[in-house]
C-alpha cells in the first residue's frame, strides 16, 4: 500500500507546509501513542529531541500535544543528535522515541523520525499503521482527564551522550597531541561533539558551532565540506571531521584538504575490525550506491559486502537480518551495531581516530585503501512522480546497461526525500561514466517535460 506521509526516512517536507504543519505533527503524536500505547496498568513514554532548525519550535509542542492528549508522558531533550535519541530511548525505557530534524536539508526543511523502544527506526509496516491511525478524527482514542500525559524537559541527555560516545573509544588510549577540526553544521550537535573530542585529550577546533535557527547545512557540515578543508589547512590540523544537521553522518578530511567519504571509513573500520577478531560476520553491509572500488578491496581482504538499497535503515535491517556489525553508506551514515543502533557520525569518527593513534601515520595513508572507480550521481528534478518504465526511459536505461557492461554500474531510482530522480553510473572508463549520464538523464528530462 503506497504510503502518504512516511518516506525512506521519517516524514519530511518544507516547514509549515504540507505535511510538515502542526496539525500533522499533532496527528503523528497521537496516533504513534496509540499505536505504541499498550494495555498494561502503567505509565507509557515518549522522549523527543531535536535540531536547531526554527521550526522544531513549532513541531515539538505540537507532537507534545498530540502525545499527551492520548496519554503518553512526555520527555524532551532538546537539541541533541538523532543516534543520541535512539540511545536515550532505549535507556530511558521509553516506548517510543522522535527526532525532529530533515537531517542535511537547510534550515527551511523539518521532519520527524520514530524510534521504537529497542532504539531501532520503525519498520514500513509500521509507519504504515501509524499512517492509517493518522485518518482518525481527532476526539478519537482521546485520554480521560486524569489519564492525560505528563511532559517535562531533563538537562543531563547531553552529557549522557558525550559519555556514551567516549566509552566507545579505546580504553587506554587518548587523542592527546592530536588537532582535530570539528564541524558540527550548527546542528544538534553542536555542544556534545567538541566536548567529548576535548575530554579525550585533543586540541579542538570547531566551527559550526553557533545555530542560529536558520544557518543549519548553510555553508558548513557534511554536504558542504569546503568550510572544513580551509580549517584543517588553516589550522595545520591531523583530521577534519564535518557531521550533518543531526549528526547521523560524517564526512571527514585528511591532513592534506582531501575528502574521505563513507566508504573509506568503512573499509578502515571493518579492516581493523577483522584485525582486532570484533567483526561478528566476515564483511560489511552497505547500498547500492557504494562504490565499486570498495567492494573489490573488500573482497581482496576476503571480505563480502551485502548491498541494500538506499536508506540507512535499510542497512540497519539487513545488519540485523544477517548479524552484521558494521555497515553504511558512501554519504557518510556508518552504522556500528555494538554501539548504536543508527547511524552516528560522532562515534564512527571515534574509530577512526582510534585508528589514527594506533598507527601513528598520517591520516591521508590511514583512510586510503583502495581508489575509488570513477562514479558520478546526477539528479533529475521531476515535479511529478515519474514513470522509469516508460519506453523512451526504459530503451535509455537498457542501452546504457550495455554499453556499461560487466565493467561498471548503473543506478536509478526516485529519492524518497526530494522530488528528483537520481541517476548513478559508474565504470573504470570515465568517458563512459559521463556519456551514459547524459543520455539516461536527457531521457528523464524529456519524460518529465512531457508529463
Amino acid at each position: 500500500m503506497a504510503r502518504t506521509y512516511f518516506g525512506t526516512d521519517g516524514i519530511r517536507g518544507t516547514a509549515n507546509q504540507h505535511p510538515m504543519t502542526p496539525e500533522i505533527a499533532l496527528r503523528v503524536g497521537m496516533a504513534a501513542g496509540k499505536y505504541f500505547r499498550k494495555r498494561e496498568e502503567r505509565r507509557h513514554s515518549v522522549v523527543i529531541g531535536k535540531d536547531t532548525r526554527l521550526s522544531g519550535y513549532m513541531i515539538e509542542p505540537a507532537l507534545t500535544a498530540g502525545f499527551a492528549a492520548v496519554g503518553m508522558d512526555v520527555v524532551l531533550f532538546g537539541p541533541l543528535p538523532t543516534p543520541a535519541v535512539a540511545m536515550m530511548t532505549r535507556s530511558l525505557r521509553a516506548d517510543l522515541g522522535v527526532m525532529i530534524t530533515a537531517s542535511h536539508n537547510k534550515y527551511h526543511d523539518n521532519g520527524i523520525k520514530l524510534f521504537g523502544p529497542d532504539g531501532f527506526k520503525l519498520s514500513d509496516s509500521v509507519e504504515s499503521e501509524i499512517e492509517a491511525l493518522m485518518s482518525q478524527r481527532l476526539d478519537a482514542g482521546l485520554a480521560k482527564p486524569n489519564l492525560l500525559g505528563r511532559v517535562q524537559r531533563i538537562d543531563d541527555a547531553q552529557s549522557r551522550y558525550v559519555e556514551i560516545a567516549k566509552a566507545t573509544f579505546p580504553r587506554r588510549s587518548r587523542l592527546t597531541g592530536l588537532r582535530i577540526v570539528i564541524d558540527c553544521a550548527n546542528g544538534a550537535a553542536y555542544k556534545v561533539a567538541p566536548t567529548a573530542l576535548f575530554e579525550l585529550g585533543a586540541e579542538v577546533f570547531p566551527i559550526g558551532v553557533d545555530p542560529n535557527g536558520f544557518n543549519i547545512n548553510e555553508e558548513v557540515g557534511s554536504t558542504d565540506p569546503a568550510a572544513l578543508r580551509a580549517a584543517v589547512l588553516r589550522y595545520r590540523a591531523d583530521i577534519g571531521i564535518a557531521l550533518d544537521g543531526d549528526a547521523d553522518r560524517l564526512v571527514i578530511i585528511d591532513e592534506k584538504g582531501q575528502i574521505v567519504d563513507g566508504d573509506q571509513v568503512m573499509a578502515l573500520i571493518a579492516t581493523a575490525w577483522k584485525s582486532a577478531g570484533t567483526l561478528s560476520k566476515p564483511g560489511v553491509v552497505a547500498t547500492v550506491m557504494s562504490n565499486l572500488g570498495l567492494e573489490r578491496y573488500l573482497k581482496g581482504i576476503s571480505l563480502g559486502l551485502e548491498r541494500t538499497k538506499v536508506g540507512d535503515r535499510y542497512v540497519v535491517e539487513a545488519m540485523r537480518r544477517l548479524g552484521y556489525n558494521v555497515g553504511g553508506e558512501q554519504s557518510g551514515h556508518l552504522v556500528l551495531a555494538d554501539y548504536s543502533t543508527t547511524g552516528d557520525g560522532l562515534i564512527a569518527a571515534l574509530q577512526v581516530l582510534a585508528e589514527l593513534v594506533r598507527t601513528g601515520q598520517p591520516l591521508s595513508k590511514v583512510c586510503h585503501l583502495f581508489d575509488a572507480v570513477p562514479q558520478r550521481v546526477q539528479n533529475v528534478r521531476t515535479e511529478q512522480p515519474c514513470d522509469l518504465e516508460a519506453e523512451p526511459i526504459a530503451l535509455a536505461i537498457k542501452a546504457a546497461e550495455k554499453r556499461l557492461g560487466n565493467k561498471g554500474r548503473l543506478l536509478v531510482r526516485p529519492s524518497g526525500t526530494e522530488p528528483v530522480v537520481r541517476i548513478m553510473a559508474e565504470c573504470d572508463d570515465a568517458g563512459i561514466v559521463d556519456s551514459v549520464l547524459s543520455d539516461v538523464s536527457e531521457a528523464i528530462s524529456k519524460a518529465a517535460r512531457a508529463a
